[in-house]
């Protein structure tokens, strides 16, 4: 739950800062001097003949794709944690009935191990678990 709540603020907060540098990307791009939303980035003393309108294009563009870049981001992490709930339950699920009992065992034995590239048969382990 805690990755679905983190997840989810993260993407309601990339995807609002996206809609206001989406917003102030549009407003310097057109020829309407009443849009000027990239004016509420700055503080209120600040004047728009002071600002280098190039510089602010590029880094409102780059904001833009930044916030769009972590926003896609997150919305994929919350489907790869789906799917990872998805498969624990499914597991969990095929252990419910996974009988132990109090004779748990493993017996380990050395064994030959007949191979065909080989009439001498090779020495190993053999492991067994016993349940």
């Amino acid at each position: 739950m805690g990755a679905f709540v983190g997840l989810g603020y993260g993407t309601a907060w990339n995807n609002r800062m996206l809609a206001d540098y989406t917003k102030a990307y549009r407003d310097i791009t057109d020829n309407d001097p009443n849009t000027r939303s990239y004016m509420n980035f700055f503080p209120k003393t600040t004047k728009e003949s002071d600002l280098d309108k190039e510089w602010l294009t590029r880094a409102l563009k780059n904001k833009r794709t930044y916030y769009r870049r972590y926003r896609d981001i997150c919305i994929i992490s919350m489907v790869a944690v789906y799917f990872i709930n998805i498969v624990d339950a499914y597991v969990d699920a095929s252990l419910a009935h996974f009988d132990i009992s109090s004779d748990l065992t493993m017996n380990v034995r050395p064994t030959a191990i007949d191979t065909q590239q080989s009439r001498i048969p090779s020495v190993g382990l053999q492991c067994a678990f016993n349940f």
